[in-house]
């Protein structure tokens, strides 16, 4: 069962200063007083004593929180509330008083080697911006808040990592290098997800690191420049074959030339070596007839 925070007040700290001040003063006054009688000046050394016992003790239940800064109260081990709101307080002096941080932290993981979900190994690494929202879990729900931040951010990120390939030239497809942004936002909704628990809110988070290994970094650089050659190759045969459609049948259209099945072929085979060629073509000018 979660621990619910509750935030709770505290007594002012300049007047609780006053009272320990005005305890000291008075135990100081019972003990002139003390000396000054002959008689039961036993009992006002007494008071005295408790008096400023009590005002020293009572000075250790003073504390201040600085903007974005809370303390969790524990008296006796039993959880009392947090004090979330700015400036000097005073509590009783026999709660532990623990500060915590609520503003907005980041971190960078180490740098993972994983197989993404092609079976190729890399490297990655993320920028996790986080804040502490819940002061009572992080506190009391795990042993090490911060310290579970940085764990369970790398464990997510090395099951995004996975999840998905390194790079893609399928368009529908997500990668890691192409599709940054969704790729953080899942990450980010997978950290949250797992840090909810400790009372942590995931403000952010991104990769900042993303290479493939060192040994098959050359073998997986020739793989992209294949497979990026035969993207640009598919596209290139698919733009020229659209060409050549839209001439012919522009020439059908306007009645320009009456070609049949052998000169329409030659045609089509001329256009698509011009258009898909990697290097200039050489015009030819035929000065006869169609058919010589």
């Amino acid at each position: 069962m979660l621990i619910e925070e509750r935030v709770r007040g505290a007594v002012p700290g300049l007047l609780a200063f006053l009272a320990c001040l005005g305890l000291i003063g008075g135990a100081i006054a019972m003990f002139i007083k003390a000396d000054a009688v002959r008689h039961n000046g036993e009992v006002f050394g007494i008071i005295g004593a408790v008096m400023l016992v009590s005002g020293v003790i009572s000075f250790a239940g003073l504390f201040a929180n600085t903007p974005n800064e809370a303390r969790v109260l524990t008296l006796f081990g039993r959880y009392t509330g947090s004090v979330k709101a700015t400036g000097w307080h005073w509590v009783n002096p026999f709660t532990l008083k623990r500060r915590i941080s609520l503003r907005v932290r980041n971190f960078e993981t180490d740098r993972l080697k994983i197989n993404d979900l092609e079976g190729n190994p890399i490297e990655i690494a993320a920028v996790v911006v986080w804040r502490v929202v819940d002061t009572a879990e992080a506190c009391f729900e795990v042993d090490d808040y911060q310290n579970y931040v940085h764990v369970q951010s790398e464990s997510a990120l090395r099951n995004l990592g996975t999840h998905y390939p390194f790079d893609t030239h399928e368009e529908d497809q997500i990668s890691l290098r192409g599709n940054t942004d969704k790729v953080a936002d899942q990450l980010r909704q997978e950290v949250h997800e797992r840090l909810t628990k400790a009372g942590v809110e995931v403000v952010e988070a991104r990769i900042s690191h993303l290479a493939y290994a060192p040994e098959i970094a050359q073998a997986m650089l020739r793989r992209q420049q294949a497979g990026a050659i035969i993207a640009a190759r598919q596209k290139i045969v698919e733009g020229a074959v659209g060409m050549v459609q839209m001439a012919l049948a522009q020439l059908k259209k306007d009645d320009i030339v009456e070609l049949d099945e052998e000169r329409k072929a030659a045609m089509v085979s001329n256009l698509l070596v011009v258009l898909c060629s990697e290097h200039s073509t050489q015009p030819v000018v035929n000065t006869g007839s169609l058919y010589t």
